[in-house]
């Protein structure tokens, strides 16, 4: 396996990308590089918009990890996404709290609002729904995040509406 001392050539890493993976393992004991690659993947998905198998192998190299390795982070995390996705990200809580506060429903309700099943993508591009085990807010429920960085809690089916209809007048779409 490569060092991390040493640049990995890679047409997926660009030289910015590695100036970034260089800035992250350099947070860590030099013989714990691979402590950073959760921060890895989120570059790299950041410059490619998810994370391909290919950017795995490039991310382990670097790392001096086995893709396998790698590849569970990806697998394990829902905030990676292994293929493109919308330009809005709906995360649904579906765990067994959420579910006894309406969280099924409401997840139901988005996949008949955008005509779109749980795990596709709209025709237009613009939303990616799937489901997500406990967002940590069961109090709150059904909860939601959107872009894996923006919590919405007591999501109604009116709330569920004005943000459909927000996310898409922000992209002049409503």
């Amino acid at each position: 396996m490569t060092s991390v001392h040493q640049p990995v050539r890679s047409p997926l890493l660009s030289e910015e990308t590695l100036q970034r993976f260089a800035r992250e393992v350099a947070k860590y004991p030099p013989d714990q590089a691979q402590s950073a690659v959760m921060a890895c993947l989120a570059i790299a998905q950041h410059e490619h918009g998810f994370v391909s198998l290919e950017a795995e192998k490039a991310i382990a190299e670097y790392l001096g990890m086995a893709p396998m390795a790698v590849h569970e982070v990806t697998t394990f995390y829902n905030m990676y996404n292994q293929r493109l996705v919308g330009k809005f990200k709906l995360n649904v809580c579906t765990n067994l709290p959420c579910q006894l506060r309406d969280g099924g429903k409401a997840l139901a309700y988005l996949e008949e609002k955008l005509g779109i099943t749980m795990g596709e993508t709209t025709p237009d591009g613009m939303f990616t729904l799937q489901q997500s085990e406990c967002l940590g807010a069961c109090a709150d429920s059904p909860v939601m995040l959107v872009n894996d960085r923006h919590m919405c809690s007591f999501m109604s089916h009116d709330k569920l509406d004005q943000l459909i209809e927000g996310l898409s007048a922000s992209e002049g779409k409503a």
